[in-house]
């Protein structure tokens, strides 16, 4: 089971992240962030846009939560994923105001968690039906989904040279 601790250094990772991965973005002309690029998503805006859903879905899951956590009351007021290809935004800016808005509840969601809270089952419902699974592991694969698709979107800022810089969540791990 994740400490409370480690969701702490994995949101702050996580907004770190989705930070140089958009500054680098902003580097490329725009039609060149949204050309298809033959990634699972198409483009690098397609795969921020998934990125971006499957957050949205996710915290919206976890706002059943047991702890019924303050910090995702914020989600109220955030755009639904209609599925993982829901489209967030056509250019980058737009993207980047709810990528910002997303990375602050996640932020506010970590600090906000307690031990006993990643020790809880959470009871969600996807497309395959209903499911009970423990809420720290939950936690671990949100991150890790987001850790995965910005190693693609790295992948393709990278083939267009754009170098987004050191990725490793190392750098944030203290003595």
């Amino acid at each position: 089971m994740p400490t409370r601790e480690d969701i702490v250094l994995l949101a702050a990772y996580n907004a770190s992240m989705n930070r140089k991965l958009y500054d680098a973005a902003a580097r490329l002309p725009e039609p060149e962030i949204a050309a298809d690029r033959k990634a699972f998503f198409g483009s690098l805006l397609g795969t921020l846009n998934h990125i971006i859903s499957g957050d949205t879905i996710w915290l919206r899951r976890f706002m059943a939560h047991p702890a019924a956590f303050r910090s995702l009351e914020a989600m109220h007021g955030m755009p639904v994923a209609s599925g993982l290809t829901h489209q967030f935004g056509a250019d980058l800016p737009s993207l980047l105001a709810i990528r910002t808005r997303l990375d602050e509840i996640i932020t506010a969601l970590a600090a906000e968690i307690s031990t006993a809270d990643l020790a809880q089952s959470l009871d969600y419902r996807n497309s395959r039906g209903p499911h009970r699974k423990h809420f720290g592991s939950l936690l671990l694969h949100f991150f890790n989904h987001q850790t995965h698709h910005r190693g693609q979107a790295s992948t393709l800022l990278s083939q267009a040279g754009i170098d987004i810089g050191v990725t490793d969540l190392l750098e944030l791990i203290s003595d």
